[in-house]
């Protein structure tokens, strides 16, 4: 069991929906403290990748997930009290609107989070083309639950001083919370959008030019009030008592461990710290490996592949046909291969862009196409209806999906597909988990906290597959 020292102060940064610019404040929050000597722990509240990786890459340190669809609160309250610790503050960055939720109750928001964490808000508005009205709004979000604790507002996209100040006056004067800073409007070119949201970290050539120029678009907010307003003990908001520590997988004494093969680069780069964490703690030895880069496999006893953006790197990947076929087959000796999403594509024959056929590994026979439009977009819960190498018979497991990519032909049998989708599209007629031998593929991306036989399935396939050899 890992101690836990005082509940570390913090604050959630949100938004009214999403898109309002909470993203860049928080890194440029995050960066600013951190150049000013401050140790900050980055969190990203909800199922994101790229978000994440931005603030890691502010902050220094890992970025953890914070999810209640994903994990039990109290699961989620550990998670905060122990990725905080030897910090001076924790930021957490919200998703969609302040109150969005998967119902109407809130539930998962980032309202919720606040609750639960007992952490204030700090509100991003944006304040394009408006003034007074927005004072109203934010009236409006103080009233609609009482006990979320906004302890103050940043002004985001404003015109320029006159703007601000009327917007500035109408909150303070009606509102009654501090205004803490303005940013203006600004352009697109640090951050470049893709279709599932910001460029990410790994992907940008430019990433510390980019979070300078977040550093530089708060400058005119007052990090010292802010930092004072979070962390002044005085605070109610800070809970004197913290929860149970998170009671975390026992970390095995073996003298020669499992060495477990993680594809990451820059096509690949989809994993949650929490996930790799709990392979660790299961006595795993971690071994990156970049299909864009390498073309043999070293000797690993399983591999797992998350998502990314195989389709912007498809040439690449398809070039690199000798680390293709050493992982085929690997497959074919029975290495235990578990992919998510991206990691499924690169499982499957090809995927077609533009009318060209990519070849992919060929070990499923599965061809993708991308789409204009979201094909699998949120929360998914799956019920494990076939034997597979990884998951018990009558599992529910909890996930999420977001891809564009898309099923262009499939030959497969229903019991090779472990999973049927309560909630979520998955594969094919809401079905997911294509399993092949040890080599299993799921559109489904799972938290290791949440979905806990995860990782103890992982390091034992790979343990007999080690035992084989």
């Amino acid at each position: 069991m890992q101690k836990v020292g005082k509940k570390v102060p913090g604050i959630i940064i949100a938004g009214l929906r999403g898109g309002s610019g909470k993203t860049i404040i928080s890194l440029g929050i995050t960066a600013a403290w951190k150049s000013s000597g401050i140790c900050v722990s980055p969190f990203k509240k909800g199922p994101d990748y790229i978000d994440a990786g931005w603030l890691s890459r502010a902050a220094g340190r890992p970025c953890y997930n914070l999810d209640t669809f994903l994990c039990l609160p109290g699961v989620v309250q550990n998670s905060y009290n122990i990725n905080s610790q030897n910090s001076d503050i924790a930021l957490v960055e919200g998703n969609r609107g302040l109150y969005d939720g998967i119902d109407i109750d809130g539930s998962t928001s980032t309202s919720e989070l606040a609750k639960l964490l007992k952490l204030p808000v700090l509100l991003v508005l944006d304040c394009s083309k408006s003034t007074r009205t927005m004072a109203a709004l934010l009236m409006g979000c103080m009233q609609f639950e009482p006990d979320i604790d906004i302890c103050g507002v940043v002004l985001n996209r404003v015109a320029g001083k006159r703007h601000e100040d009327k917007v500035r006056v109408s909150i303070e004067k009606f509102c009654g919370i501090p205004v803490f800073g303005a940013v203006p409007k600004l352009s697109a070119k640090d951050f470049p959008e893709r279709h599932m949201g910001l460029v990410t970290s790994e992907e940008h050539s430019f990433s510390e030019k980019a979070i300078e120029s977040a550093m530089k678009a708060v400058v005119n907010v007052d990090l010292d009030a802010l930092y004072e307003a979070v962390t002044c003990v005085d605070k109610k908001i800070i809970a004197s008592d913290s929860p149970e520590p998170l009671r975390k997988m026992p970390i095995s004494i073996e003298n020669d461990p499992v060495r477990i093969g993680v594809i990451r680069d820059s096509a690949f780069q989809f994993y949650y710290p929490d996930n790799l964490d709990a392979l660790k703690n299961l006595g795993a030895k971690i071994i990156f490996i970049s299909p864009l880069e390498e073309e043999s496999i070293p000797e690993v006893h399983a591999i797992y592949m998350g998502g990314g953006f195989p389709e912007t790197h498809a040439r690449k990947l398809a070039d690199n046909q000798v680390f293709r076929d050493n992982l085929k087959a690997l497959s074919q000796k029975g290495l235990p291969i578990y992919a998510e999403c991206g990691g499924l594509i690169f499982l499957g024959q090809s995927i077609e862009l533009s009318n060209i056929q990519y070849p992919m590994s060929g070990i499923f026979p599965i061809r993708f196409g991308l789409s204009q439009k979201p094909q699998g977009h949120g929360y998914t819960r799956v019920k494990v209806v076939h034997d597979n190498p990884f998951y018990k018979k009558g599992e529910i497991l909890t996930g999420h999906e977001f891809r564009y990519s898309k099923i262009l032909s499939i030959d497969c049998q229903d019991h090779e597909m472990a999973f049927k989708m309560e909630r979520g599209k998955g594969i094919l007629d809401k079905k997911d988990g294509f399993f092949k031998d040890n080599t299993f593929g799921t559109y489904t991306h799972i938290h290791a906290l949440g979905s806990l036989s995860w990782a103890p399935s992982l390091i034992a396939r790979a343990r007999a597959y080690k035992a084989s050899l």
